[in-house]
This record gives structure tokens, C-alpha cells and sequence, in this order.
């Protein structure tokens, strides 16, 4: 195998049609995102999309996927966390991932409430997360973590979500991650050749290597303006095959790429003034 192919995409969708083509593609995961709460109040609506996706449509979508595994984002650690992770699970889900939390007791519940039932991912994107890297790591019960760049660029007061990789502020916490084997995804990723992207996809594409991440997130800009006319199967394989040669330059090439893509972080700031 190599690490194109290895790597893992996760696309949220309660849309049967697109979790069949998704599949068909090689998507890795396709599941529900059930956040909702805090999230209206963190985020701007406008631009972060807030999902009305509900336990039960994993049972549509688990009716059309042959090869992805079914997966969903829970709500943050709430009053209604045991019922809504039981019915999760419930409905098949293979993979919960919790987000936006803040605290080892947070972490440790989840861990308590998912009871070995599924596979667990806890979304980094508080700085308060991002500081417990190493105890996280240790979770007994954690199987993986995943680096969210817009809540966190959001609470670090940081100009855009480029801005925390240009920045360095994962390259301690993927260090230790990686040190003691704990896999890792950061953030989302674009098409290949998508050229009306604020930043070139192939400098994204390339932190993920640098960093060591194995997964990453199918973002909203990926089947954007529309999904209907995109080949996801040609789409999925150029993804794969970038990352597969990307993971092969040396790290000095690997170092040029980063430059790059703090330079245009940079430019992106200046465009936004």
C-alpha cells in the first residue's frame, strides 16, 4: 500500500445518492454530523453551514455504502449525550467522533458513554484540547484524533484556519502524536485542480505529509458549486495520487512546499484588509 491510498476521507452526508457515489469512489467514511449545539454562537452561520442531520438517516445511508464506514459526529458532551450516542450506535454508526470539547473529563465521559461499541475520534478544536495533546494521547479508549482548523483559528483570534498550520501551532501536538503512534487527521481538503481556492490545494495537501496526518475531512468546497458534476471516482483518485507523491519528496522539498504556503497565508491576509 502507500500513503495515498491508505489515507482516510471522511465526507459528511444524510443524502443517500451522494453516499452511494461516495462510496463507489473510495471515500473512507460517510456518516451523519449531528453538532448543533454552541455551534450557532462560535460560528458564523453565514459561511459554516449547521446540520439538521438526525441518528436515523444512517439508516439510509448504511442501506447504500458497500465499502465506507459508517460514521458520525456527535454533539459535544451535553445533558443528552448517553441517549444520543446509544442511538448512534444503534444505528450502525462504526465511528463517533466527539467535537469541540475542553477537558480530559469531557474526553474520559465519551470514552465512558461510546463503551468499546464503536471507534472513537476526538475533534481537537479548542486551545484547551489542543494543550492536552499528550494526555490525550494516552487515553486508554481514544483511537484517534482529528485537528479542526476553523474552531481553532477561531478561538486563537487567528486571521483565517491557514493560519493555524502557517503559524506552527499543530507541529508540537502532531510531534507527540506521532512519537507515540496515536493517528491524526487536520482539517479538510479541496479538488485537486480547483483553482478558485484562496489557497493553491496542492500546499494543503502537502501539510498533511509534513505533519504526518493520516485523514482528512471532504470539505463543503470539494463538491462545490455542484455536486452532481463532479466525478467524485476521478476526484478521490487524483487526491490519492497527489498525496502519494507529495509524501515522497524529501523533507527539504516537503519544507519549500510549507514555505509556500505561509507566504500565501500571508498574501490571504493582506487581501482580507
Amino acid at each position: 500500500m502507500s500513503y495515498g491510498k491508505d489515507f482516510s476521507f471522511i465526507l459528511f452526508t444524510n443524502e443517500p445518492a451522494l453516499a452511494q457515489r461516495a462510496d463507489e469512489a473510495g471515500i473512507t467514511r460517510i456518516g451523519v454530523d449531528l453538532e448543533q449545539i454552541g455551534k450557532t454562537d462560535r460560528q458564523n452561520v453565514s459561511v459554516h453551514r449547521i446540520s439538521n442531520h438526525l441518528p436515523e438517516d444512517l439508516v439510509s445511508v448504511a442501506a447504500v455504502i458497500r465499502n465506507a464506514e459508517l460514521f458520525a459526529r456527535t454533539n459535544p458532551i451535553h445533558s443528552g449525550s448517553e441517549e444520543e450516542i446509544n442511538s448512534l450506535i444503534l444505528h450502525g454508526a462504526q465511528v463517533l467522533m466527539l467535537p469541540f470539547f475542553s477537558s480530559m473529563h469531557e474526553a474520559h465521559r465519551f470514552i465512558e458513554l461510546v463503551g468499546g461499541r464503536a471507534r472513537t475520534c476526538l475533534l481537537v478544536e479548542t486551545v484547551q484540547a489542543l494543550a492536552l495533546a499528550k494526555e490525550l494521547s494516552r487515553l486508554e479508549g481514544v483511537d484517534e484524533l482529528h485537528f479542526g482548523l476553523n474552531d481553532l483559528h477561531l478561538q486563537m483570534k487567528l486571521p483565517s484556519h491557514f493560519h493555524v498550520l502557517a503559524d506552527g501551532h499543530l507541529d508540537n501536538a502532531t510531534q507527540i502524536l506521532r512519537e507515540c503512534g496515536m493517528p491524526f487527521g487536520i482539517g479538510g481538503i479541496g479538488r485537486v485542480n480547483d483553482s478558485s481556492l484562496p489557497m493553491p490545494p496542492r500546499l494543503v495537501y502537502a501539510q498533511l505529509p509534513r505533519l504526518g496526518a493520516s485523514q482528512a475531512l471532504i470539505s463543503r468546497v470539494y463538491l462545490s458549486p455542484d455536486e452532481s458534476k463532479i466525478s467524485l471516482k476521478q476526484e478521490i483518485a487524483a487526491s490519492r495520487a497527489l498525496l502519494d507523491s507529495l509524501a515522497k519528496l524529501p523533507p527539504s522539498e516537503l519544507h519549500e512546499e510549507f514555505a509556500a504556503y505561509c507566504s500565501r497565508s500571508k498574501a490571504i491576509e493582506r487581501s482580507a484588509m
